[in-house]
């Protein structure tokens, strides 16, 4: 007599290995070896169906990261230092735009808020519509509005080693006792304390992935967006391109470009534009294999 097919959502993979979280429990499973040869890769967050502990299907995803490789992510928390590191805003806004161009919600959590202002942040991103939640850990409210976004949700924090990622997972849930470190202050980052994609269930409700830092890892590891697509992972520009002179505007230098008047009217942001701007002459680079 055959065993019952379950289902359950992937929490971890390590050494070929994948733990599998069902409403019957946490198992430790394989995936089918055909898998390889139709070139299904099992991943964190990938829906799955098992059998006797093996992976025989896995369900469409809504999106995926490539490294860390995630699948099915709601959002992603990008955690940003006043200093210490100091904000990378170029780094921050690549990260967004391949949030927006996966369909995944970009957050901005802003920690280390009492060695520094964070109003340019909350300026910059909070006038575009992205949620910003100011950290400050003498303030409860501040903790339980991350953990409001979170609950019911699949999540991932990211951002640069030293931001304070784990120590927020540890404040959110501390049954998480995420291990952290110390900012190395001969490197002028944090040590990288994770070193693989792992979802953690939340207390509240909902999965959490902390990730390495942006130092770790390139951030064409999470996607490649071509030129032609990165002004709609700009949500401010959306209004405005269709408005331009010339339907191939770049909307970098153009006479008759409606997202540089805009520019010039203070709607768009110079930070954001400058982002824009160089991600756009970064992906006239790419060559034509890299897009496939």
């Amino acid at each position: 007599m055959n065993s019952t097919v379950k289902s359950g959502i992937i929490t971890k993979c390590l050494g070929g290995l994948y733990t599998v979280e069902s409403p019957d429990g946490i198992f430790s499973c394989k995936a089918r070896g055909v898998f390889r040869s139709k070139g299904i890769s099992p991943c964190v967050g990938d829906s799955v169906e098992f059998q006797d502990e093996v992976i025989t299907a896995v369900a469409e995803r809504r999106n995926c990261i490539i490294r860390p490789p995630l699948a099915n992510l709601d959002q992603l928390i990008f955690i940003v230092s006043t200093c210490d590191p100091a904000p990378n805003y170029l780094l921050l806004d690549k990260f967004i735009a391949i949030a927006e161009y996966k369909g995944i919600k970009p957050v901005v959590a802003v920690t280390k808020t009492d060695l520094g202002s964070s109003s340019d942040i909350t300026d910059i991103y909070g006038k575009i519509g992205i949620d910003v939640i100011e950290i400050d850990y003498s303030d409860k409210n501040t903790i339980d509005a991350v953990k409001n976004i979170l609950t019911g949700k699949i999540s991932a924090f990211t951002g640069n080693s030293g931001a304070g990622k784990s120590t927020l997972l540890n404040a959110v849930d501390p049954t998480l006792d995420i291990p952290t470190a110390e900012i190395s202050k001969k490197l002028g980052r944090g040590r990288h304390t994770t070193r693989h994609a792992e979802l953690y269930k939340l207390e509240s409700g909902g999965y959490i992935a902390d990730t390495p830092g942006f130092s770790t890892f390139e951030t064409n590891r999470y996607d490649i967006i071509r030129k032609e697509e990165l002004a709609g992972c700009f949500r401010e520009m959306a209004e405005f391109t269709d408005q331009c002179r010339f339907k191939d505007c770049s909307h970098t230098c153009e006479k008759g470009c409606a997202v540089l008047d805009a520019l010039g009217e203070g709607k768009i942001s110079e930070s954001r534009h400058t982002s824009y701007c160089t991600m756009y002459d970064e992906a006239k680079q790419l060559k034509e294999w890299e897009l496939k």
